[in-house]
């Protein structure tokens, strides 16, 4: 079991870097049109303290929810912090969603709060229930102006245990679950992925995913709270902008996916002033692509691996060598193993699922939003299933071998669609691909290969394709039939929907 032998609550860790670094730079925030606001730990407090109150005259106290429906914006920021301080907890959503899913999100937790941008409104207020307080954002506003001044008294002292947010699963594979995360969840995070990057106070994390996922707030905001760092947030991905974004805001740090780091390379350029020390990415990428990010972000990209539910990354590529289809190594402070399908702990270069240890609520998630059926079936003897299919090696360094659901049965035999994608995408006109199975009156089950051109007036053909994979894997690996797209579905994190391509290759 992972211990953490002094855990901390999220709000004690904002007002210790509240307290240490006050005159220190917290957040700059970069908006559409290129404005930036700076706000030192301290000054940012007071804003909280601004948010805090207007929470508080709303009903949204301890143990209350708040939602949040915004894009990447100061206001998010005020919101989350001042909920953990107050013992309040938030639901984050897509602020791009549809009124179906604000509507069970709002059923599922009750929110007193909800907070909307002033430019989507129709798709919010038709969600928001006469019960719950519906607040319009402007997005790009740096004043809080809609916040009056109120005098703050004393801040409450949330339990370790207390629930400090409710993330809502990405729907990659089906309708999204609720993540429960605690106060010491949120510092564990923290913790945890400050150590791994060696990040100091120095630091600055520049911050393009959305605030509503898991990823920009454990692994930038979290981790840069613990050590008093700042944070450069800008308002959205820009793939042609980024790079002048990290030199602008002199950002040493930056954490990205696959698929944005191909966008930046489909669409940037080099730029002589960036220079980051790290950067972390999900998800393989080719070796031609590691090796041109490497030279233009002046370090070379680390891999990394977790979900909403492990907290921090629990595995994590060393800075030294690392390498573009390698999810790296157990993060310290961490407890990763593969396990066969009846739990037993498979060998080295062995295929298993991969399994996290932890303590519930402390350094793994709590649990799922009233749903303890499916909480319980996460778990195994202690260890949470993640449904995430690997080998390590001798050295104990992890490569990912897809998702329980990514492995189709071919005439009997397994086949990772993770293989076949990784075969598609070393094609020099390919840009990206996902490989999802298809009914097969002989065979049961064959692959099916959707592909994004490099160039969308240069692609390859299809027979040009299936002659590559032919060439390159065994019979039950080759896709079936391919289809070309303009783009992949994705979630706003960027993680293919392959729901969404299973559903199409069902229906032919």
């Amino acid at each position: 079991m992972t211990n953490w032998e002094t855990p901390s609550t999220f709000a004690d860790v904002w007002a210790k870097s509240v307290s240490g670094h006050g005159d220190s730079t917290f957040l700059i925030f970069e908006g559409p049109d290129q404005s930036t606001c700076t706000w030192t730990y301290a000054q940012f407090d007071i804003e909280v303290e601004r948010v805090a109150a207007f929470l508080l005259s709303n009903g949204a106290g301890p143990g209350r929810s708040v939602h949040l429906a915004l894009t990447n914006c100061p206001t998010f920021i005020a919101v989350w912090i001042a909920a953990v301080r107050l013992g309040a907890w938030i639901v984050p959503g897509d602020p791009l969603g549809r009124t179906p899913e604000f509507a069970d999100q709002i059923k599922r937790t009750s929110p007193d709060v909800g907070f909307y941008s002033a430019n989507r409104s129709d798709e919010y207020l038709d969600a928001a229930p006469s019960t719950m307080t519906a607040v319009a954002i402007d997005e790009t506003d740096v004043t809080f102006s809609i916040f009056p001044e109120h005098d703050f008294v004393d801040w409450p002292s949330p339990g370790l245990l207390d629930r400090a947010a409710v993330m809502f699963t990405s729907g990659t594979t089906g309708k999204p679950k609720g993540v429960e995360i605690t106060q010491a969840n949120y510092a564990f995070a923290g913790k945890v992925m400050a150590e791994a990057a060696d990040l100091s106070i120095a630091d600055r994390h520049i911050v393009v995913l959305p605030l509503f996922h898991a990823n920009a707030q454990y692994y930038s905001f979290a981790s840069a709270i613990w050590v008093g760092a700042s944070v450069a947030l800008m308002h959205t991905f820009s793939a042609s902008g980024f790079l002048g974004q990290v030199a602008r805001h002199e950002a040493t740090c930056a954490s990205l996916f696959a698929a944005p780091l191909r966008m930046i390379l489909a669409r940037g350029e080099k730029t002589a002033a960036v220079n980051l020390r790290h950067c972390w990415f999900a998800q393989n990428i080719a070796a031609d692509q590691f090796d041109t990010l490497s030279d233009w972000f002046g370090c070379s990209p680390r891999q990394l691996y977790g979900m909403t539910e492990t907290i921090p990354a629990v595995l994590t590529d060393q800075a030294a060598a690392p390498l573009p289809d390698a999810m790296g190594y157990v993060t310290p402070g961490c407890e990763v193993a593969i396990h066969r399908a009846d739990g037993t702990l498979a060998d080295p270069g062995e295929i298993g699922e991969i399994v996290v240890d932890g303590t519930q609520g402390i350094t793994i998630f709590a649990g799922y939003l009233d749903d303890p059926e499916t909480s319980a079936a996460s778990f195994r003897d202690g260890w949470f299933l993640t449904g995430d299919r690997a080998a390590s090696n001798a050295h104990g360094r992890f490569f990912f071998d897809g998702r329980r659901s990514d492995v189709l049965k071919v005439a009997g035999e397994n086949v990772s669609t993770v293989e076949v994608e990784a075969v598609l995408t070393s094609h020099p006109k390919v840009l990206e691909a996902s490989v999802v199975g298809a009914p097969d009156p002989v065979r049961d089950e064959v692959p099916v290969a959707y592909v994004v051109a490099t160039q969308a007036d240069d692609p390859p053909t299809a027979i040009e394709l299936l002659e590559w994979c032919e060439t390159r894997l065994g019979k039950a690996k080759q896709p079936r039939d391919v289809t070309f797209l303009d783009e992949l579905p994705r979630t706003s994190v960027g993680k293919i929907r392959k729901f969404v391509l299973k559903e199409e290759a069902l229906a032919r």
